[in-house]
């Protein structure tokens, strides 16, 4: 039987994934990347949490596009 949320279920799966990679690989550019210095403040933490909610809203358009 096949379960009628699947497409939402996978959908807001991969708009995790994509939050979670976003957040975490723009915190390590401003924790490793070479002139920065290496300090993790609020306004880092800020950027990288609207870097993840964009990347987790292009995710969910990519996903909606018909086609």
């Amino acid at each position: 039987m096949v379960n009628a949320n699947q497409p939402q279920e996978r959908q807001r799966l991969l708009k995790g994934i994509a939050f979670a990679a976003g957040l975490l690989g723009s915190l390590a550019f401003f924790g490793f990347f070479p002139g920065l210095p290496h300090v993790i403040d609020g306004g880092a933490i800020l950027v990288s949490v609207g870097v993840g909610a964009l990347a987790s809203w292009v995710c969910g358009r990519r996903v909606n596009r018909p086609g």
